[in-house]
Formats: structure tokens, C-alpha cells, sequence
């Protein structure tokens, strides 16, 4: 099946579907990977320990594919340190840069005069009109199934996506709860041009960051397996549930401050539960479609199988004419 929307013609992509940032994971072979595809792969940039290192990871992409990938910049905890490391981004002249967790303004300025496509990743439809006001070239919008961090307003994808649709100008691309072919569909039915998918990526082949027991927790977990933290302190964001999140959800009802939770919600929490596989020592980011992952295949699998249910979905669509 061929798609030709906004979003494949302005990232020059032959499949509209984008792989989120992935904290600690999405790195040079994920990226690749998804972008020999046909879709969009990423590198995270916050995650790796300094600019040297990020062109590094940049520079090992484009040994693996010739195809345009994305830099993602996760800047709502970490101040104004991604200046540093936008820099090299922009010398490396990255086809792609996104936008997830803050104020996206001053990468906007540091990115202004470049011909890197700018992606924001919203939660809402205020955000989305800010974003198109500061020259997003389309926005990431991610409803309350998703995993990580989320909007603070507990809205779906379903509904969320067609309010920003009719808001903006600017493509729009839907996040959160989508993982396979029928998920694709059903945002293109609502007026998105492309999806993001996080969740669903951990569980491949090539997310070989991702420990074996990472990748099984998603497989044996049900929609009914995740839970919200840091809602307290205001940036919900969804987990698989274990013994550590009630921990958290425990502190954030008795001493709901920053101080109390640092420990529990820290990047070597996160990085003992998806790396060292210590499920009761930490915690694993991901969405509700959780409940619908049973597999790790390659990534080109996932993309052929996801093009074959588009398919049986687009001739279906036909018999009603």
C-alpha cells in the first residue's frame, strides 16, 4: 500500500509513521532501522552523555542508512543543556529535529536561519496553535493512552486528534495507542497525516538497548497493566505497574513534592528496569497499547504486517462506495 500525505512529502519518508524519542533507547540502530523501513527514526539526544557523543550516534546513523532521520530533544527537565547539544545537530545538519516536554521556543530560535524540519510534540490544542505560531512544521499530538509523558488534561486520542486537526493549518500527527495497521487507519480517518509510535518500537529486534525483560514485561502486560505518576508535580507521565510505581503513588499521596520522588522517578530507576531488567528496582515508560504487543519482530516486519491490515482496511473502506 502507498501513502502520500503532507507528512511523507515534507520528511521525505515513504511510510507516514514516526518513532518517538524514547528515553535511554533510541539510539543509532533503532533509528536506522525504522528509517531503511520507510518511516522516520530517531535518536534521542538528552539521553547521551555530551555533544561529542551525539555526533557520534548521528554520524553512526548515516553509516547505517542513507534515508532522513530525526534528532529529538527532550528539554522540559533539562533547562537549557540541549543548547549545547542542538549545536551539533545543527553542524551535523540533521534532516529532523522534535520537540517533547517544555517550552519549545528557544530551540525555535537556535534552529532559525537552518533548513532542519521542526516536529512538536503537544498534548492539547492550545499547545498545537503555539507551536504552529512559532513555525512548527507539524505537531506530534499524543492523547492520554500514551506512554511517557503526557498532557495533564486526560483526553484520547480519538477526540484529541479532530480538535487539533480542525485548529491548525500545519500537518498533524497522532500519538498514543497506536501500534499497529488499524491504529495507522484510524488516525488518517481522523484527519492526521502520519502517527508516532513509541511503545510498540521498545518491543523490536533492533531496540537492542532494551532488555529481554523489558521487551517481555510489554508482551505478558494488558491495557490494564499501566499507571499514571508524577501527576502530583505536575508532568503525568505512564508506566507499566509493579511494586516501585506503587511506591511511587504511595509518596505522592502522603508527600506529593519533587524531593520526596527524585529518587523513585530518576534516569537510573528508569535505566535498571529497561536495561539490567530489575522490574521491582525501577520503572519501564509505556502506553496502553502495551495490551496489544505479543511479539518482538524486526522493524521491517512490523512496517510489512502494519501495510498489510492498512490494506485489508482501505478495501474495506472501497466496498462502501
Amino acid at each position: 500500500m502507498q501513502f502520500s500525505t503532507r507528512i511523507t512529502d515534507l520528511l521525505g519518508i515513504q511510510i507516514p509513521i514516526i518513532q518517538g524519542g524514547l528515553a535511554y533507547l533510541a539510539y543509532a540502530d533503532l533509528a536506522a532501522a525504522v528509517s531503511n523501513a520507510g518511516g522516520l527514526g530517531q535518536i534521542t539526544a538528552m539521553s547521551l552523555s555530551s555533544p561529542d557523543k551525539l555526533r557520534e550516534e548521528i554520524q553512526k546513523v548515516r553509516k547505517l542508512t542513507d534515508k532522513p532521520f530525526g534528532v529529538n530533544f527532550a528539554i522540559g527537565e533539562h533547562g537549557r543543556k540541549f543548547a549545547h547539544m542542538l549545536d551539533v545537530a545543527i553542524e551535523e545538519n540533521v534532516p529532523v529535529v522534535s520537540m517533547t516536554g517544555g517550552n519549545p521556543t528557544p530551540i525555535f530560535e537556535q534552529l532559525e536561519g537552518t533548513s532542519i524540519r521542526k516536529l512538536v510534540l503537544v498534548a492539547a490544542r492550545k499547545q498545537a496553535l503555539k507551536a504552529e505560531k512559532l513555525g512548527a512544521d507539524a505537531v506530534m499530538v499524543v492523547g492520554h493512552e500514551g506512554g511517557g509523558h503526557l498532557g495533564r488534561d486526560d483526553i484520547g486520542t480519538m477526540v484529541l486528534i479532530p480538535q487539533v486537526v480542525d485548529a491548525v493549518s500545519i500537518p498533524v500527527i497522532a500519538s498514543g495507542g497506536i501500534g499497529d495497521g488499524r491504529g495507522l487507519m484510524a488516525a488518517l480517518a481522523l484527519g492526521a497525516e502520519g502517527v508516532e509510535m513509541g511503545t510498540r518500537f521498545i518491543a523490536t529486534k533492533e531496540c537492542v538497548h532494551a532488555s529481554e525483560a523489558y521487551k517481555n514485561s510489554l508482551i505478558n502486560s494488558t491495557e490494564n497493566d499501566t499507571v499514571i505518576i508524577k501527576r502530583s508535580i505536575g508532568a503525568p507521565a505512564r508506566t507499566l505497574k509493579n511494586s516501585w510505581t506503587d511506591k511511587i503513588l504511595e509518596i505522592e499521596h502522603e508527600t506529593p513534592t519533587y524531593d520526596s520522588l527524585k529518587d523513585y522517578i530518576s534516569g537510573e530507576a528508569n535505566k535498571r528496569f529497561i536495561y539490567d531488567g530489575q522490574n521491582e528496582r525501577g520503572f519501564g515508560w509505556a502506553g496502553q497499547v502495551t495490551g496489544m504487543i505479543h511479539d518482538v519482530p524486526t522493524v521491517e516486519e512490523l512496517f510489512d504486517r502494519m501495510m498489510d491490515e492498512s490494506e485489508v482496511i482501505r478495501r474495506k473502506w472501497a466496498a462502501f462506495e
